[in-house]
């Protein structure tokens, strides 16, 4: 038996550390890319805070709050994007992001239902990966200072642009994108002086 357990030991130890080098590897990763964004190390780290605690307080009211709201924080501002079925979810939705210590604005773009379908959901996510993918290969964008979200084919944006030109361009490319049908800008224009 001891034979046994041995080999057993060294295998489950092994799983755990490679998963551990993986988590520490992505934490990295996120670690760097937070460092490149405007907000920095300690903004990236206060909205992922925010985020989470605005998640765990929807989990505890509401599971269709928790499936059906998505939730962007860019400089303790709240972007709340998603399909619902009632209005109440969108006013409890609201109400419980504002309860969380630290959130400075929400953003309330979450659309009432009429037909929610695979297909849609599928177009949502083809829209954003299309403007994801054009905001990185042009060079005149810092495309690390953008979050998007897509719902019934609107794009929504939060983040900082470096300039007005910077703001047109992700605009530009956002409404070359087909299928789109609006797209809502809540990006901070950075000031000159910063």
């Amino acid at each position: 038996m001891k034979r046994l357990f041995g080999p057993i030991a060294v295998m489950v130890v092994g799983i755990m550390l490679s998963g551990c080098a993986g988590l520490i590897v992505a934490s990295g990763a996120t670690v760097g890319v937070a460092a490149y964004q405007e907000r920095g190390i300690e903004g990236a780290a206060q909205d992922t805070k925010l985020a989470t605690q605005i998640r765990m307080s929807y989990l505890e009211a509401s599971s269709a709050l928790t499936t059906h709201v998505g939730i962007e924080v860019y400089e303790s501002r709240v972007l709340l994007t998603g399909l619902v079925s009632e209005e109440q979810h969108r006013a409890d939705a609201v109400k419980l992001a504002w309860t969380v210590i630290g959130v400075k604005d929400v953003i309330n773009e979450i659309q009432l239902r009429t037909e929610e379908g695979v297909v849609e959901f599928a177009y949502d996510a083809w829209i954003s990966t299309q403007l994801s993918s054009k905001l990185t290969f042009d060079e005149a964008i810092l495309s690390i200072n953008y979050s998007i979200e897509t719902v019934n084919s609107v794009i929504y944006l939060i983040g900082i642009a470096q300039d007005q030109a910077e703001l047109d361009r992700v605009m530009g490319h956002a409404y070359s994108i087909d299928r789109v049908r609006k797209v809502i800008s809540h990006v901070r224009v950075k000031d000159p002086g910063t």
